[in-house]
């Protein structure tokens, strides 16, 4: 029978805290590189980083994984829904040569570790499709976009899954994997090289020099060099805020009994469906994802994972659910994923985001990248993604983002000001934003505990929403969220809602 009612939690391939072995805090850390973030972005820049010689601590804020890594759907592949033939309107077509080598390098890079750490790969066909009318142009022309790139692509008709198809695209020997596997795995690789991993120490601010110093919640540590692959970077200064949208998305683990599935599927249509198997130690699993939006928005989240909920039974009957959970990524205006200084003639901060939902083979790509970068033998894919100007699309887009974080600054304050308290306060696992005096106020009851704290996002003023289905205060500015305690869960603030 299906279960709906799973609460949201660790994905299927999470590691519990604690197991996955780290280092102790202590004072006085100094590496050559230091790292903030330990998802697959920053451990396999660390562990590149490690056998071109240089010597790394890595400092995550929560544990390893917590964020988008951990809470992927694991696939590893070329061919990414209707990524490709986007790029090819946006683009330079040696732009999208570039993005493609750097995904093949990012793949190639995983497999080859995989297989000398154990590392189980579900090799799989990738396949976009349409199950509407609407939605077959899209995908004929991520078929001719990716035939023109060289990739082994063919056109499908139709499917295993129990889904009519109007247009099919499929990438053989592709693959997918157990996430929580591929980092406890480079965990280990990391701390056998000598490489230093630290939970739960936070990031707050970094002092270029020689050497940088990072600021932390813990104390200070220092390196010749600063890496954040903390999704969004923290950091102001390089300006990437401005050009980087937040974006949540949700899946939904089911007991298979079925066989193995033979491909792993992404839908072209809204909203959009993520469907593979995973073959666990206890079982194969049904993995389901979509329904994606803007962090801070399209309330109540509820209704999301209850419509993906829906939709899986209706499309596949009646399952047990095992696993909810949800992710967060991030889309920079040009479409294309940063690898590189934090701005312009920095040689010493550095950042690698904007993934668009593709973070495996591109998390893996940009510890390619910096590590050649600091080398000085980058490949040609690197630099040019690093010396890339600036699109007219990508201008535009940059203009649209800023006016749509404006408009979600003015709503929320707005909100704030007409909003009170209701009489008998929110109810269990509700929060509202209201007004006390001049201020706005958050105030939530998650497990019968009151919370108030204020409303105001400490990165740069926009007013929290409740996220209902994770019981978050989530900020539509630029993706940074909290707990009902007003703790910061991730994002580019890096201290807590006051009280």
């Amino acid at each position: 029978m299906t279960r709906s009612s799973v609460p949201q939690g660790p994905s299927l391939w999470v590691e519990q805290p604690g197991s996955i072995d780290t280092d102790a805090w202590r004072d006085g850390l100094t590496a050559d590189v230091v790292i903030a973030g330990a998802g697959l972005t920053g451990l396999a820049t660390a562990l590149t980083l490690l056998d071109q010689g240089s010597s790394v601590v890595v400092l995550e804020a929560r544990t390893i994984g917590a964020v988008s890594t951990g809470h992927t759907t694991g696939k590893v592949s070329l061919l990414q829904g209707s990524q490709l033939s986007t790029l090819d309107k946006a683009l330079p077509r040696e732009l999208l040569d570039a993005y493609v080598a750097a995904n093949r390098a990012g793949q190639e890079w995983i497999r080859q570790f995989a297989g000398a750490e154990g590392v189980s790969l579900e090799i799989r066909d990738a396949i976009t499709y349409a199950a509407t009318d609407a939605g077959a142009p899209t995908v004929e022309a991520e078929l001719a976009t990716a035939s023109s790139l060289g990739l082994d692509v063919s056109a499908l008709s139709s499917v295993e899954l129990p889904l009519s198809i109007t247009a099919g695209v499929s990438l053989p020997r592709q693959f997918q994997l157990d996430a929580g596997d591929l980092l406890a795995a480079l965990a280990r690789a990391i701390r056998r090289r000598g490489g230093i991993i630290v939970e739960g120490v936070r990031a707050r601010d970094v002092h270029s020099g020689s050497p940088c110093v990072v600021r932390t919640d813990r104390g200070d540590v220092r390196g010749d060099r600063v890496i954040l692959a903390t999704g969004m970077p923290f950091l102001k200064r390089g300006g990437q805020f401005a050009t980087i949208q937040a974006h949540r998305s949700y899946a939904l683990a089911y007991r298979w009994d079925e066989p193995a599935l033979r491909g792993m599927y992404l839908s072209v249509d809204e909203p959009a469906r993520s469907i593979r198997d995973s073959e666990q130690a206890d079982g194969r699993y049904l993995v389901v994802g979509g329904n994606d939006h803007r962090v801070g928005t399209g309330q109540p989240t509820t209704a999301r994972v209850a419509d993906l909920a829906e939709w899986t039974t209706a499309t596949f009957g009646e399952l047990t659910q095992t696993h909810s959970w949800s992710a967060q990524d991030y889309r920079v205006s040009d479409t294309l994923p940063h690898f590189g200084p934090i701005s312009p003639g920095d040689d010493r901060v550095f950042v690698a985001t904007g993934y668009n939902k593709w973070g495996m083979a591109n998390g893996a790509a940009a510890g390619i990248s910096l590590a050649g970068q600091f080398a000085g033998n980058a490949p040609e894919w690197a630099m040019a993604l690093r010396g890339r100007v600036p699109t007219p699309s990508a201008i535009k887009n940059t203009l649209a983002a800023g006016a749509t974080v404006a408009g979600d600054m003015a709503k929320g304050w707005v909100g704030a000001e007409l909003a009170s308290l209701p009489k008998d306060g929110p109810a269990e696992g509700e929060g509202v934003v209201v007004r006390d005096g001049v201020k706005p106020v958050a105030v939530c009851k998650v497990n019968g505990v009151v919370s108030r704290s204020s409303a105001v996002c400490p990165h740069l003023g926009g007013i929290v929403a409740w996220n209902d289905v994770e019981k978050s205060w989530d900020c539509p500015l630029h993706g940074s969220r909290f707990d009902a305690s007003g703790e910061v869960l991730e994002g580019p603030a890096v201290t807590a809602l006051s009280s």
